[in-house]
């Protein structure tokens, strides 16, 4: 008999559903039982009729158990009716109808044949975690769904998510299991200063042990810190089992760690986030939370994704807390502070990854436009399909290659890929180590962990291979990094259906021109300058440290860097050839003639420059003959702003005019002459008055006014003349300039008449420009040209101010005229005659 679940009311609800919709959303707890419980609970539905049910788990030890789990409820083996296949590992036989299945696989069988021939439903469970490749999978079955299979059944699964939006995205029934759980109390252990996260979570589990009943799940982000966490953990004492969860464990040590404790035993289990949900830890009464996980990273300084330590999310913190209360009441350690806040749920993996893999995904499917949840974005799509073509895996037009077709098929992600299949068959053994080398850390330690030199991982690997514990000793490597890498490496030669392991030592650049196929955006070449300094083929600088072994290589290939502002520090790289570059990539090899701005000597020059992509192999100067400077100078201007122009003050004046004209009359149809405006639009009218010019000095300011003055007609000029006068003459009989412009932030403003007040007497109203529109702004000055008034009411000024200030001013100027009524007075700019 079966054992009892909190899903188990709900499947028959569940099955009801299914034989009427083919889509579900199901809502339930951890512990609820989903996992294990609705697959088998669907294997007898009348709709499946003998198909099979695929499963997609999101981790690999979760989908071993969950395979397991439902295989003993069987009273069967994993592989018979239940099976499950992982990433180099598969346990499936021609009886089984469950297949539990995780990372691209779903994807790849989707691609393999759309029609999904054989199989009845697909689950996807822990959708929450919002993987990629669930993603993808849920897009291209609701794809296959719709125009190929309207009977398929598609069902979402989760702990935490958005059901109502996922129920909206699928147009699907909702269906919610209660779960079952007991209180569970949160406390907040405080760090103490300078204290490490392990040492933190040490000392917590023993308070813990010594504060409750029953086992103890502590969670942490990755291997590392788990490791160093049991370190600390060792001296707890008798009585006390101290056992590690995660994902570079053997079958045997998961099982292991899964199994329940000995009787008389605690345990102390200390897991990554794989034991948030989906597998099933007996007697955990309390949960100590280091609230850190590792997540998917796009690191543009290796091309890779990779995993980085992150803060969990709230979703995360409850779901790991609520493993405390599964079988009792009981207690969750959290060690941050209470105040922090955490985000509400985690962020897909869609929107934060490199997406090479999901482009190349798509290009094979021939479409992408697919019914997602969450879009790709389209700059990181953008950047991945550029990708993918220096790799050869798509055209010009975006279509995929042969080569892309076997990047597909193999696997890995795109980079790796690519090396693999354009390395000859006889290298295939070592490619398979360069795989999963460079999908792994570096498993070298002490102080050759400094080294720079990729080759140096693989003498590790060959070394340990051919030596075993004997190498291992040596130090300088991790023997559980050596071992998990040589699993993979296993992995990879069965796919590449290679026989025997490689081993040796390869010639010294034969590492380098198979990782070049992975990495041609990040070929360097030795700079003419410093030693130490690359030029890549991407067109940015980086630099050797200085104790690296890769000083005097005239070209490298750059596996991992840290990325700086300026030149970048190459962590991993390896040799190549030139002659490797000429032969696979000859189409990236260009003569060109290219011209070039001297900022020192402020000239064009021109070159025949021999490159590959960003990186200059050789360089000739040649004349610089017609117009060919044009584009150099043009550039300059670009980059130094139009102030670097010889402008006349009559030219200046023109465009001040001209800006204001253009904010007083919009529908005139001036030309924007204001600085952003004429830098836009250099080519159409500056471009021609620096043909055969090599300088911009050579330019003269007459002809950057008539390049100015072109780009007005004939009725535009006039216009301007009327509206924006020059000057104006005032009662004095004087012509005096208008300056417009003066305000930055408004070209529109009035213009500025400065005048001595002696030359307006007699006038009444301010002066108006614009057709009447605008009045002038007056500057009165005093006889000896300071400013008096600034004033928009000049009869104002003659009624309020002007009593004041004459006999202010009078006697300061007695030779000056200071009439009593400024009214009636004769305007003069000259001072009174002798004797009067």
């Amino acid at each position: 008999m079966r054992p009892v679940f909190p899903i188990t009311p709900l499947l028959p609800d569940l099955l009801a559903s299914l034989a009427g919709h083919p889509r579900l959303v199901l809502e339930a707890p951890p512990g609820a039982g989903k996992t294990t419980q609705v697959p088998l609970a669907l294997l007898d539905a009348p709709w499946l009729d003998g198909q099979r049910i695929v499963m997609l788990e999101p981790r690999r030890i979760a989908a071993r158990a969950a395979a397991s789990f439902m295989a003993a409820q069987l009273g069967e083996s994993v592989g018979e009716t239940v099976g499950y296949r992982i990433r180099f590992e598969s346990r499936v036989g021609p009886r089984t109808r469950i297949e539990v299945v995780t990372e691209g696989i779903l994807g790849r069988m989707i691609q393999d044949d759309p029609s999904l021939e054989g199989v009845g439903a697909i689950l996807f469970d822990e959708f929450h975690e919002r993987h990629l490749a669930g993603d993808l999978g849920a897009a291209l079955a609701l794809d296959v769904q719709s125009a190929l299979r309207p009977t398929l059944r598609l069902v979402v699964m989760s702990a935490t998510l958005d059901g109502e939006r996922i129920a909206r995205w699928l147009g699907a029934p909702r269906i919610t299991s209660p779960g079952r759980g007991f209180p569970v109390e949160i406390v907040h252990p405080p760090a103490r200063t300078q204290e490490t996260v392990e040492h933190h979570l040490a000392r917590v589990v023993a308070l813990a042990l010594r504060e409750n009943e029953g086992d103890v799940l502590a969670f942490l982000p990755g291997r590392r810190e788990i490791e160093r966490a049991r370190g600390l953990l060792d001296r707890l004492g008798d009585g006390v089992e101290v056992v590690a969860l995660h994902g570079e464990l053997s079958l045997a040590e998961q099982q292991g760690a899964l199994a329940p404790a000995d009787p008389g035993t605690r345990r102390v289990v200390l897991a990554t986030n794989v034991a948030e949900s989906s597998v099933t830890l007996p007697g955990i009464r309390v949960v100590v939370d280091s609230g850190q996980a590792r997540e998917p990273r796009f690191d543009p300084s290796s091309g890779f994704t990779r995993l980085e330590t992150v803060a969990i999310s709230q979703a995360s913190a409850d779901q790991r807390a609520g493993r405390a209360g599964r079988v009792a009441p009981g207690r969750a350690y959290r060690l941050w502070p209470e105040s922090r806040r955490l985000e509400a749920s985690r962020v897909a993996e869609i929107e934060q990854v490199e997406l090479s893999g999901l482009a190349l995904e798509l290009a094979g499917w021939g479409s992408d436009r697919l019914p997602w949840l969450d879009a790709p974005p389209a700059g990181a799509m953008g950047q991945a399909r550029d990708l993918l073509r220096r790799l050869g895996a798509l055209d010009d037009l975006d279509a995929i290659t042969p080569l892309g077709r076997g990047m597909l098929t193999l696997g890995a992600t795109p980079r790796l890929a690519a090396a693999a299949l354009r390395a000859p068959a006889s290298s295939r053994a070592l490619v398979a180590d360069l795989l999963a080398l460079a999908e792994a850390r570096s498993p070298l330690r002490g102080e050759a962990a400094r080294n720079d030199d990729f080759r140096q991982r693989l003498h590790a690997l060959h070394l340990w291979r051919d030596g075993g514990a004997r190498a291992a000793r040596s130090g300088t490597a991790d023997a559980g990094a050596l071992a998990a890498i040589e699993k993979a490496s296993a992995g990879w030669r069965r796919r590449l259906d290679v026989r025997a392991a490689a081993s040796g030592v390869p010639d010294s650049r034969t590492v380098g021109n198979l990782l070049v196929h992975a990495f041609p955006d990040r070929v360097g070449r030795r700079d003419d300058g410093p030693a130490a300094r690359y030029l890549l083929s991407n067109g940015r600088g980086v630099r050797l440290h200085d104790a690296s072994a890769l000083h005097g290589e005239p070209w490298l290939v750059v596996l991992d860097l840290r990325l700086d502002a300026r030149d970048s520090l190459v962590f991993s790289a390896a040799p190549v050839d030139e002659d490797v570059l000429e032969r696979d990539y000859p189409n990236r090899f260009i003569v060109e003639r290219v011209l070039r701005w001297d900022e020192t000597r402020q000239i064009a020059e021109a070159f025949e420059e021999r490159r590959f992509d960003a990186i200059v192999i050789s360089r000739k100067s040649v004349p610089v003959a017609g117009d060919d400077a044009v584009p150099a100078l043009l550039a300059a201007v670009r980059a130094k702003g139009i102030a670097c122009l010889p402008w006349s003050e009559h030219a200046q004046r023109l465009r001040a005019r001209i800006n204001a004209v253009r904010g007083w009359l919009p529908d005139a149809g001036l030309p924007d002459v204001s600085d952003e405006a004429l830098l836009i639009r250099l080519g159409d009218w500056l471009a021609p008055y620096l043909t055969g010019k090599r300088r911009l000095d050579a330019l003269q300011a007459s002809a950057l006014s008539e390049a100015l003055a072109a780009m007005l007609d004939y009725d535009q000029r006039r216009l301007i003349d009327a509206l924006a006068p020059d000057e104006l003459r005032v009662p004095s009989g004087m012509c005096r300039r208008l300056e417009y412009g003066t305000r930055e932030d408004d070209p529109s403003a009035p213009p500025v008449l400065a005048v001595k007040l002696q030359e307006l007497f007699g006038l009444a109203d301010t002066p108006r420009v614009g057709d009447g529109r605008v009045a002038v702004m007056l500057h009165l000055l005093s006889p000896a040209g300071r400013p008096i008034q600034v004033t928009q009411d000049l009869a104002g000024f003659w009624n309020r101010t002007y009593p004041d200030v004459r006999k202010e001013l009078k006697g300061r100027y007695p030779k000056h005229p200071w009439p009593d009524d400024p009214w009636t007075a004769t305007a003069t700019h000259r001072a009174k005659p002798r004797g009067t």
